[in-house]
């Protein structure tokens, strides 16, 4: 992709992310491993991760899935986009494989909300090719997770 291309891209990423709704969730996520937002709505996250020589596992160019469920992961926190949202489970397909600079888009839709509980479905896209579909399942806490009264005594 030329750079010209990556500039109309960022423009269109900026047009597509609703100014009334802000970021709330992750503001300090390395986007480079984990994907930047280009769309996001309420209960709605669209994320592009644009794979690079870090993410590559073997000499044929395999990006590591751990890169590609980072940034599925991240559109369904984005998707929630509340402060204190934590993954509780996932159950995810890796439908095929990634190399080295193909650009991912994951799409997250949360579609059901219970009290704290909320479940988002991801899916994955390399052009019109799904590699990816997931169900997470995410809990938003009253505090931070790593500030609940559970871990009181670390603070001591």
């Amino acid at each position: 992709m030329s750079r010209d291309q990556l500039d109309v891209m960022n423009e269109e990423i900026q047009i597509a992310i609703n100014p009334q709704t802000a970021l709330n969730t992750h503001e300090r996520i390395n986007t480079v491993y984990s994907g930047e937002i280009i769309k996001m709505e309420a209960g709605f996250a669209k994320i592009m991760l644009e794979t690079n020589e870090v993410m590559r596992a073997d000499e044929v160019g395999l990006v590591h899935g751990g890169f590609i469920f980072s940034a599925a992961d991240f559109a369904a926190m984005v998707a929630v986009n509340e402060p204190n949202v934590v993954l509780a489970s996932c159950n995810c397909l890796f439908l095929a494989p990634v190399r080295v600079g193909d650009i991912v888009t994951f799409e997250a839709n949360e579609h059901q909300k219970e009290g704290r509980k909320r479940n988002v479905t991801v899916r994955g896209f390399v052009h019109e090719i799904k590699i990816f579909e997931g169900e997470f399942k995410t809990v938003i806490t009253e505090r931070h997770v790593l500030r609940l009264d559970l871990l009181k005594s670390l603070d001591n």
